[in-house]
């Protein structure tokens, strides 16, 4: 079994000092694949937050005054260290996660990706000098920062998730307190650990941890406190609706990556081994836990025997197990509450006419591995078209014709990410304008990168992270009339 990092502290990054919470109680963190304990971090309260607000704002005035050369320095060093250290992360993940070390090993990456990029958009955010309305005067718009920002991530991604947020955020000269998923907070104070080491500012990066029920006490301590100017948060649609209500009454910003109900349309006229392949990678991966997964599987009537066969037979080849074993690749759901949703949805769909192809069950492996399944005959009676699985189900209906799938696919209050694979351009270009989502892939089940703006519309969400548009949620515009400039003589 691999160790913890020797960089990793248990303790919270505030101020640039490594503390524990004023109660001096403390979260166990546990390995989901195992139940063994990795360590215990500090459970933070409202006082604790308040503090890394305050350290937040003291950093900010000279961090936002630095040149966005001098923040790209920072920024880009910090990504070289989590290259450096990306075995150490990968593994970290995959013992506080319960992802395949695989996997693991390619989020760190992603991971360390936003720094590089938002390095170089940070000296990219241009404003305008607009055609002024007198002639004794010059009309300038710039882009300037929030000053303390707040960051909320979940525990499926635990390293991507925090560079996500605050890359932009801190190229764009914020500085930012975060709180972590109770589940997972070792990847980001991990992260965090790698700031101190390059020589991050104090104060421009801090992490609180805390448990679930500590979780409304730290966001109303950001929310509530009226230095904080943003909050970005990812999870579910239900917290995050709370959240935007809460952060309505002084008009902080937000932006929200909230649930998913993907659909994945397979047409006819697919390359059918690529669909395959895409499907299992987007319905498998991270043993379904992830936002923007297949939930909801579409195949054509005249290909959908043959495609369930083959897909259960890629199903049946995958290995279930811890996921530092060589060649495992599906490891545990993250918690009891995750593996008993699953169970409930497959349940409620056996009873609603759902047929089992293989899985449907608890793993061998014991804790909360879950059996790869195969469901076909899924309908929109079913809860499992309406709620995320979370967990490796590839629920399977059927459709007879374009105009069928698209309404079957945007038959929800969601919109973060569809899919669908079609030779047809025509197709390509009607279906990809006609699903109402943020992302669509086609042809394709891999759609995350840091150039290319991620999230959703409907329920799913505000706002964009990654690419050009992702910093610009961490800036507000200003507009300045430069008057009395006088006439040309």
């Amino acid at each position: 079994m691999a160790k913890l990092p020797e960089f990793l502290k248990m303790d919270c990054y505030v101020g640039g000092a490594w503390v524990a919470a004023g109660s001096a109680e403390r979260l166990d963190v546990v390995d989901p694949a195992t139940g063994e304990s990795l360590g215990s971090v500090p459970r933070m309260g409202a006082s604790d937050t308040q503090a890394a607000i305050a350290a937040a704002q003291a950093a900010h005035e000279d961090w936002s005054g630095r040149t966005a050369g001098d923040r790209a320095r920072v920024l880009n060093a910090w990504a070289s260290a989590m290259r450096d250290h990306a075995e150490d992360l990968a593994q970290l993940m995959t013992l506080e996660q319960g992802k395949p070390l695989s996997e693991a090993r390619v989020e760190v990456e992603y991971a360390a990706s936003f720094f590089s990029w938002f390095a170089e958009e940070g000296r990219r955010l241009y404003g305008d000098i607009i055609p002024s309305h007198r002639q004794d005067a010059r009309i300038l718009v710039t882009r300037n920062s929030l000053g303390v920002v707040g960051g909320i991530t979940p525990w499926n991604f635990p390293s991507a998730m925090v560079t996500r947020k605050a890359a932009p955020a801190l190229a764009a000269g914020n500085c930012m307190v975060l709180k972590p998923a109770e589940a997972t907070p070792l990847s980001a104070l991990a992260i965090a650990s790698l700031a101190d080491m390059v020589g991050v500012p104090p104060g421009v990066f801090n992490v609180v941890t805390g448990g679930r029920e500590d979780a409304p006490v730290i966001g109303k301590a950001m929310i509530d406190s009226p230095l904080v100017r943003k909050i970005g948060f990812t999870g579910s649609t239900a917290v995050g609706k709370q959240l935007m209500r809460d952060c309505a009454g002084d008009l902080t910003k937000v932006s929200l990556e909230l649930g998913g109900n993907a659909a994945f349309i397979v047409f006819e006229d697919a390359d059918f081994d690529a669909a395959l392949e895409g499907v299992q990678i987007c319905k498998f991966r991270n043993a379904g836990q992830t936002c923007i997964a297949a939930n909801r599987i579409l195949v054509q009537e005249s290909i959908h025997d043959s495609f369930v066969a083959a897909l259960t037979a890629k199903a049946e080849q995958i290995r279930v197990g811890h996921g530092l074993d060589a060649g495992v690749s599906q490891g545990p759901l993250i918690d009891t509450r995750g593996l008993e949703k699953v169970e409930l949805l497959v349940a409620d769909a056996l009873e609603k006419g759902a047929t089992i192809h293989t899985g449907g069950a608890r793993h061998a492996a014991g804790g909360t591995y879950y059996q790869p399944t195969i469901l076909t005959g899924v309908t929109s009676a079913m809860d499992i078209s309406h709620q995320e699985v979370f967990g490796p189900v590839a629920a399977i209906g059927s459709f007879r014709d374009e105009a069928e799938a698209i309404a079957m696919a945007n038959d929800t209050p969601y919109g973060l990410a569809g899919y669908f694979y079609s030779r047809d351009v025509g197709r390509i270009f009607r279906v990809a304008d006609a699903l109402k989502t943020g992302i669509v892939g086609v042809n394709t089940g891999l759609i995350s990168t840091e150039v290319a703006p991620f999230g959703g519309v409907k329920e799913s969400g505000i706002g964009r992270e990654g690419s050009k548009y992702g910093i610009e949620d961490w800036t507000e515009l200003k507009y300045i009339c430069l008057a009395g400039l006088g006439a040309v003589a």
